[in-house]
């Protein structure tokens, strides 16, 4: 690898405004030139009593954010305009200062401001954050709502939830009453529930001003965004732009094309590593889990032989354990570095402490979704120009900070602006029962992107088979998608609830419902694979992936020393102890539907048919002749005639002869199509369960 970089000098990032048509208003600072070290938050942020020295602590950090040099100019906006785009840059203090500033000046009156995030990380932490600096409790002035967790009280004015809870909101109150200002936070993700949500929003915003309800201010906020869109979107808004950031940041771009951009991070770690103080963490951005684990495992290998301070290596992904994921934030002993290597998730939900540098490898993992397959193709692919500028922000939010981006100018250049809308790529049914369920139609409904009509069609059929909606041309909810709207779950899932009273196994489908839910459980460490899988087999059953993880939620409540326990068994405690939450809010939902828990005892067979209620449409078959069989589990078809093969992560890989027919949760594409989570079932057990369903899909057999 070329050692050398081109830097492009101290980066306030482009706002691409070549067709913007109206005078921009900007609203400007002096950059600080002060490092400050208590900008993070306490690693004690869940305690409830914040003491007097820290709260003083967070109101001099307050004052070194660009936001509060303009707060009164801010304000002005805020009260002019009843729609307004804010931009501004990563590390401005927009997000955590403006609810603030907005409550100071009793803005909101007798009403709460709701702010927007993609994830629940990031709504969680930015509450608590809130909550130390203005030295109260989280749940009282502030508090959090995120799925299966409402932390908020009576007295909350400050409200940080997800785009999910909020649509859920508007399912019962579609004109968000309890609401005077609406912040949509993070708006260049372009989430499908973000652009859902800002649908709902500007219909709410209009129905209120045609009733002479109280008007609703609605505030869209990103460091980058696709201005010209958004602001058509929302009817030529003002656009206000907040410049300056806490800290500067240099960018770099390497002079050359990099083949192997893991080996190049490798090599620019210990490039920077022998040149760059002891203090100056780096955070290294890769797309998955299976890149950090090996090139962790590169790091440790080269630094038994390299100069420079002592190393400590801290992965960060979505399926990490919990405990594994706070050494993030655990401060690092004097004299040596610590090396964050992330996936995206690191590029807007969190804000780690004393990074210095940001390893950009501008690669990111996307799902797309096949709608005549009902396939998930996962691939790596490079990620956009605002991803990037993401990326690099966060090496500037405690001191001034570099990111080496392991790909050319040109490139950077080449690359699109903007995510794609995971709504033109993503499965819909989930959405359109909640516009459907809030009275709108989904046809028809103002999006800043409509989805392909492929996938609007796929969704409603899938729904109208599901027994939700009564049809697909003018659709209206069901008895059954009336209580299926109750639950905030998958609508397969909640079908698979519904049903499970008829199978008198509601006691075991809303463990695996809950489990299913949640992330994946199994933790499987490189250095100790060998181990972890034969440890694995203790919870297998014969009957497939299903049943296994039933076992392992069975054996989790039982066990005294739960974490101790997990860690034994290679299992993640933060994803189980999640889907135990999880099963407890399902549980509550089927209470209040006054339906009977009852348990299918060892009749697994019950459970299964329960499944497959929900998941009539995942079913596959084997094939039988003139094809080469995959490796492991055979060759099988699915409904909608695609070829695919068991996960080799499933338990039944390697089982011989291959089962007749099987259920599975996921089709997952990478360089071959994949079955993820199975079980065993009996062909016939389609017929007697989706009669219908069954008899129109065996022509692709």
């Amino acid at each position: 690898m070329d050692s050398k970089y081109e830097a492009v000098g101290k980066e306030n990032q482009p706002r691409n405004l070549s067709n913007l048509k109206v005078k921009e208003i900007k609203l400007c600072t002096e950059k600080s030139s002060k490092t400050n070290g208590s900008h993070t938050s306490s690693n004690d942020s869940d305690q409830h009593n914040i003491n007097e020295t820290f709260a003083e602590n967070l109101q001099e950090t307050r004052k070194l954010l660009p936001v509060y040099a303009v707060r009164n100019r801010l304000i002005e906006e805020v009260k002019r305009n009843n729609t307004m785009i804010l931009i501004g840059e990563t590390g401005s203090g927009k997000t955590t200062q403006l609810p603030q500033l907005i409550h100071e000046h009793s803005l909101e009156g007798f009403k709460a401001i709701a702010i927007t995030q993609p994830r629940r990380v990031a709504a969680i932490t930015l509450a608590m954050r809130v909550a130390a600096e203005m030295n109260t409790e989280i749940g009282s002035i502030v508090g959090y709502c995120v799925r299966f967790e409402d932390v908020t009280s009576p007295k909350t004015k400050l409200k940080y939830l997800t785009d999910g809870m909020l649509l859920r909101e508007a399912v019962a109150d579609p004109l968000l009453k309890r609401y005077s200002f609406i912040i949509l936070d993070e708006a260049h993700e372009r989430t499908v529930n973000t652009d859902v949500l800002f649908g709902i929003v500007k219909l709410a915003q209009k129905e209120r001003s045609e009733k002479k309800i109280l008007p609703l201010k609605v505030i869209i906020m990103s460091a980058t965004m696709d201005v010209d869109s958004f602001r058509k979107y929302f009817d030529e808004c003002p656009v206000v732009y907040l410049e300056g950031r806490t800290h500067p940041v240099t960018i770099y771009h390497t002079k050359m094309k990099q083949d192997d951009y893991q080996y190049a991070a490798v090599c620019t770690i210990f490039q920077l590593h022998v040149s760059t103080p002891a203090n100056h963490d780096f955070l290294v951005f890769l797309s998955g889990q299976e890149e950090i684990e090996t090139i962790m495992n590169n790091i440790n290998q080269v630094a038994k032989e390299s100069q420079g301070p002592p190393i400590k290596v801290c992965p960060l992904y979505a399926g990490l354990p919990a405990m594994k994921q706070l050494q993030v934030w655990k401060k690092t002993p004097a004299g040596m570095r610590k090396i964050v290597l992330a996936t995206n998730i690191a590029e807007a939900s969190v804000t780690i402490p004393h990074i210095k540098v940001v390893i950009d490898t501008g690669v990111v993992k996307e799902r797309t979704w096949c709608t005549s397959t009902g396939a998930e193709r996962l691939r790596v692919r490079a990620c956009s120009q605002a991803a990037a500028w993401q990326r690099a922000g966060r090496a500037g939010r405690t001191a001034h900070g570099a990111a080496y981006r392991l790909y050319t100018a040109h490139d950077f250049a080449a690359r699109h602006a903007y995510n794609t809308p995971e709504i033109v790529r993503c499965p819909l049914a989930a959405t359109i029962l909640l516009l459907i369920a809030t009275g709108l139609d989904p046809v028809t409904f103002p999006l800043i992107d409509p989805p392909p009509e492929d996938s609007i069609h796929a969704s409603l059929l899938l729904l109208k088979e599901l027994g939700a909606i009564d049809n697909e041309a003018d659709p209206k909810l069901t008895v059954l998608g009336k209580k299926m709207t109750a639950f905030p779950i998958d609508p397969k899932y909640s079908k698979i609830l519904l049903c499970a009273s008829e199978y008198n196994c509601l006691e075991e489908a809303l463990s695996l419902v809950a489990i299913l839910s949640s992330e994946n459980v199994f933790y499987v460490p490189i250095q100790k694979r060998e181990e972890a899988l034969k440890v694995k087999q203790k919870f297998v059953s014969p009957l497939g992936d299903h049943i296994t993880l039933l076992n392992v939620y069975k054996a989790y409540c039982k066990a005294p020393l739960k974490k101790q326990w997990c860690k034994e068994n290679y299992l993640n405690h933060k994803n189980l102890s999640y889907a135990h939450e999880i099963r407890h809010q399902l549980l509550s939902v089927c209470q209040r539907l006054n339906m009977t828990v009852t348990s299918c005892g060892t009749a697994l067979d019950q459970l299964l048919k329960c499944l497959l209620s929900g998941l009539f449409t995942n079913c596959a078959w084997a094939r039988s002749g003139g094809g080469t069989a995959f490796v492991g589990g055979g060759k099988y078809v699915t409904a909608s005639g695609a070829a695919a093969s068991i996960h080799p992560a499933s338990v039944l890989f390697a089982v011989r002869p291959p089962h007749p027919a099987l259920l599975y949760t996921e089709l997952l594409h990478t360089r071959r199509s994949y079955l993820v989570t199975v079980s065993a079932i009996q062909p016939q057990w389609l017929l007697q369960v989706a009669p219908d369903y069954a008899r129109r899909c065996r022509g692709n057999r």
